[in-house]
């Protein structure tokens, strides 16, 4: 699979993930990491925990999320 803005920029790139915003294959360059907590336990009441995990999204999805 390959980079989905490579390819628009006319190059080739392998996609090392896939957005979870959109859905496009991203590669390293046009992967944008961010953390976020994952709660566990009951839905009612006090969670359990809270354990790190991280999103990946392409450049596009990072700046929406991010404006």
């Amino acid at each position: 699979m390959h980079c989905l803005d490579c390819r628009a920029q006319g190059t080739t790139s392998t996609a090392v993930g896939v957005c979870h915003g959109c859905g496009a294959a991203v590669c390293h360059e046009h992967t944008r990491v961010t953390p976020r907590g994952v709660r566990g336990g009951p839905l009612l009441g006090r969670p359990a925990e809270v354990t790190a995990a991280r999103t990946i999204r392409c450049t596009t999805c990072a700046a929406a999320q991010a404006a």
